[in-house]
């Protein structure tokens, strides 16, 4: 195309110098319009080109516009797997401490409640230690017990009473009865066993127990006083008949023993 544009300007030069006759001004005239008609052929095919040129960069400008949306696209979708990635990642994180810590936890669960059972041991060897030691002293109680005489027993069960402790009395009185029953002290243990219930005031028990000296040792000295006790238990039980009934028996069975005038005192002041 260089090559043409120099030429036309040339050829006009000839014809303007007059160094051309008229047949090579027509075939000059000629070439001209053959060159300028493949110039306008090369002008129209340069612009076809041009135009589908420019077509196929748009169509390729296009696709390759789809494919950096479809790229942007997947970028994205694997952008935001990614953050589900990192998510699911920070919650496995999270269950894995949680984890961690419920772990531990047992762990010091299982401590602590070793220490209590230790605490709780430790009470439990204490308490049985002592229980030793208080069993340990009851049974050398009952070997110093079982080691004194009868009239040890008696005796020292008579002092119990009297020093206010009558449980312990009625233990001694009732333990000598069962080993000496027919001991000479028999009839005054059951009189005390009776002085034992009548202190505190459980005056059935206390009417059984003199019933027993009245019944079992009528020749004894301690009757006539279990017959003033055992009217006195009647009273306190509110029946007053069976303790008039009482006290009239003493008086005519023991004129002259000294619960006899107590007897009818008593009887005076029931009336």
């Amino acid at each position: 195309m260089r090559i043409t544009k120099k030429c036309i300007p040339a050829a006009f030069l000839i014809v303007l110098a007059g160094c051309a006759s008229k047949g090579d001004v027509e075939v000059m005239q000629h070439d001209l319009d053959e060159l300028k008609t493949r110039y306008f052929n090369m002008e129209k095919d340069f612009g076809g080109l041009k135009s589908e040129t420019r077509q196929g960069m748009d169509v390729t400008l296009k696709e390759y516009q789809k494919e950096i949306e479809s790229l942007r696209k997947g970028t994205a979708d694997l952008q935001a797997s990614l953050d589900s990635a990192k998510v699911d990642m920070q919650v496995m994180a999270g269950k894995v401490d949680e984890a961690t810590l419920q772990g531990k936890k047992p762990v010091e669960d299982i401590s602590m409640f070793k220490e209590d059972l230790d605490r709780r041991l430790t009470a439990l060897e204490t308490r049985v230690s002592s229980l030793e030691d208080l069993q340990k002293k009851s049974t050398d109680a009952a070997e110093k017990q079982a080691e004194l005489s009868p009239e040890a027993m008696y005796q020292q069960g008579v002092d119990s009473l009297k020093s206010g402790n009558p449980q312990k009395a009625r233990e001694l009185l009732t333990k000598f009865v069962e080993q000496n029953p027919k001991n000479g002290l028999a009839a005054n243990a059951h009189y005390w066993i009776g002085e034992s219930y009548y202190t505190e005031k459980s005056y059935d028990q206390a009417v059984l127990e003199y019933e027993k000296v009245i019944k079992n040792y009528p020749g004894k000295e301690k009757v006539p006083a279990a017959m003033l006790k055992q009217a006195m238990a009647f009273k306190g039980l509110g029946d007053k008949k069976s303790s008039k009934y009482v006290l009239n028996k003493l008086i005519e069975n023991y004129p002259r023993a000294a619960e006899a005038a107590t007897a009818k005192a008593k009887l005076k002041e029931m009336r």
